[in-house]
């Protein structure tokens, strides 16, 4: 298929096709702002993800100070081991902190009139390749975050530790790295189990609360038709996973902020199609997406979902 994709959309009537090049779109002038600004995100988003790759967690220094409580020595060898750990844990929570405002800032661009949300994928080329990335970022980072239980047993022993020591009056020179209000919000972040996702879902709910004056169906628009680009990518063997996290990544922000859901008859995601597609896969390649679409939607246990789209998942 090369890499200039036609990409033919059933749900967009009056314009019945476009054409999408990930690997090569380059920003216009009139993108490079807000390009720009993205990409300085985006570049970071691989040194995120090793740093979360190597996560190792302070599981036995945390079970040898609690299973000896009187003991000193154990008990700093724990805490030195926790501390550098939390703070890298701060890192990737700030690093969602931009993504969120990233993605806002590519909604705006690619939902904003006079044109189509399928105009401005297709005008817009470079910043719907940076949306693609997001996704596939988050999608990579939740599949790791999930195998890794070691971060939220590292983050309650950190805390519980700061509290005892408080009362104990200790100097604790953390604090200033990761205050209460930071700790709490980090503690939100990792409780759930797609923490990334789980931002996008709400940046992107927020983006369509607040601009009130915008139509809904061109947020949900511009989502049904990346994940149709995708759905019909997965036909190229080199842009497989990555079109793959991408599709699933739209189809749940999209989930979350159409009224009626995804999974619906009326809904302008082909979801049978983009389920087979993934259930064609080797199971160790999409057993993190099928999860994702089964436990971060919002409207998959709704009684408008078809039986068999269910079952699919089941």
């Amino acid at each position: 298929m090369g890499n200039l994709l036609k990409v033919l959309t059933r749900e967009i009537e009056n314009y019945p096709h476009f054409f999408l090049d990930f690997e090569n779109a380059q920003p216009t002038e009139a993108e490079l702002e807000v390009w720009d600004q993205v990409d300085s995100v985006l570049q970071e988003s691989e040194s995120i993800l090793s740093g979360l790759q190597s996560y190792k967690g302070a599981g036995q220094e945390i079970r040898d100070a609690i299973q000896n409580p009187s003991d000193l020595m154990h008990q700093e060898r724990a805490w030195n081991s926790v501390c550098p750990l939390v703070i890298k844990l701060k890192t990737f929570y700030c690093f969602s902190v931009r993504l969120e405002k990233a993605l806002y800032s590519l909604l705006t661009c690619l939902t904003c009139p006079p044109y189509t949300p399928t105009q401005h994928l297709e005008k817009e080329q470079a910043l719907a390749k940076q949306f693609a990335e997001i996704l596939h970022f988050t999608l990579r980072f939740d599949e790791l975050k999930m195998r890794i239980p070691a971060i939220q047993n590292d983050f309650s022993y950190y805390r519980r530790t700061i509290s005892r020591n408080r009362i104990n009056n200790m100097n604790l020179d953390i604090e200033s790295e990761v205050n209460n209000e930071m700790a709490n919000r980090m503690s939100l972040f990792y409780a759930e189990a797609t923490p990334m996702l789980k931002t996008l879902s709400n940046a992107t709910t927020n983006f369509v609360t607040e601009n009130k004056t915008l139509p809904l169906e061109n947020t949900t628009d511009c989502l049904s038709t990346m994940a149709s680009v995708c759905k019909v990518m997965l036909e190229t063997p080199d842009t497989l996973l990555f079109c793959m996290r991408v599709m699933v990544g739209v189809i749940i922000l999209y989930d979350h902020v159409h009224p009626n859901g995804a999974f619906n008859k009326l809904s302008k995601i082909d979801m049978k199609g983009c389920i087979k597609v993934l259930k064609e896969q080797p199971i160790d390649n999409v057993e993190g997406l099928l999860n994702a679409l089964k436990f971060t939607t919002k409207h998959l246990n709704d009684e408008s979902t078809p039986k068999n789209i269910r079952a699919m998942l089941q």
